[in-house]
């Protein structure tokens, strides 16, 4: 089947699965349980699973390896995503019931901004091949930025974005149940909530210039790297109400994900010399994320900040 239907079919699928999820099952805002969002996460993991299968079969072995290494790629550098979105929802004090809704659709925004900025890499790297190498180079130093710079910060006023939405329209005192956009006085109001939404997809564009390079590093195949990245985020909301409480204990993430992107970059600059197999890069990427796990468990953050080793 040619490529580029089987991504539009795919996109649609896709587009039919979100439509679902908010139009059906998650149709009234409310709390989201922990039971409900494992369930949910199980359920996206499981979808892309089985994708990857589908692709085992029809593509071979080596098209397969080369989608769950970077669906592992971008799920893990994902995570830094969810610490940033609990900053946002803590200091634009988004109520509970209205969260699923704002990042379903902050999700649905993030999928086309992403199949843009895809489409556009792979057009680049095809007719420019060099600039893989500068990729690379753009990956170690990103790694290495977000291996000494302080955590994340919230600035709503900063926000480009943010600032053009309200010169361009009145926004609320408060939120108006789990609406975008409001009536009053005959004009159109924006709810604050809206301004969350622009704070949740700016901060994803600014997330994938990192991961969306670092998939190719794995492969240039335009599909693999499509349905890799989009099936990783599609779950990245219900995961989101999973791990909301337990990322601050990963208290080496960032580390993580920093030698994530180096590694990943070397390989890249490194590739002209000498070509890594995929199932080098697959094991990589498990065994960084692994150690990442086990470490943050055997030493943990003390009421001090130091760290303590759990006897």
């Amino acid at each position: 089947m040619n490529e580029l239907l089987a991504s539009v079919l795919f996109a649609l699928c896709v587009l039919g699965l979100m439509a679902l999820d908010l139009g059906v099952f998650h149709r009234r805002s409310h709390r989201i349980s922990m039971r409900e969002a494992v369930a949910w996460s199980i359920f996206w993991i499981a979808l892309s699973l089985v994708f990857n299968f589908g692709l085992f079969l029809v593509r071979g072995p080596e098209a397969g390896l080369q989608f769950l290494t970077g669906y592992l790629l971008e799920k893990s550098l994902s995570l830094d995503n969810l610490f940033v979105f609990t900053l946002i929802f803590s200091y634009m004090a988004v109520p509970a019931e209205v969260q699923h809704k704002v990042l379903a659709w902050g999700i649905l925004g993030a999928l086309v901004m992403r199949g843009a900025m895809i489409a556009a890499g792979v057009a680049l790297v095809t007719h420019f091949h060099w600039l893989l190498y500068v990729f690379g180079a753009f990956l170690v130093v990103s790694g290495l930025r977000f291996l000494i710079r302080k955590q994340e910060s919230v600035e709503p006023a900063k926000n480009p974005v943010v600032r053009l939405a309200r010169r361009m329209f009145k926004v609320t005192e408060g939120y108006s149940g789990d609406s975008f956009f409001v009536r009053r006085e005959g004009r159109t109001w924006v709810t604050p909530l809206l301004l969350v939404l622009l704070l949740i997809e700016t901060t994803d564009v600014v997330f994938a210039v990192d991961s969306i390079p670092a998939v190719f590093a794995v492969t240039q195949d335009a599909f693999i790297v499509f349905t890799s990245n989009i099936l990783a985020i599609l779950g990245l909301r219900a995961l989101y109400f999973v791990l909301a409480g337990a990322l601050r204990r990963f208290r080496f993430l960032r580390a993580g994900l920093s030698i994530l992107l180096i590694l990943v970059g070397l390989k890249m600059l490194l590739a002209y010399f000498f070509k890594l197999p995929t199932g080098f890069s697959f094991v990589v990427v498990v065994i960084v994320l692994t150690a990442t796990a086990v470490v943050s468990v055997l030493f943990k953050q003390n009421g001090n900040g130091d760290a303590a080793r759990q006897n």
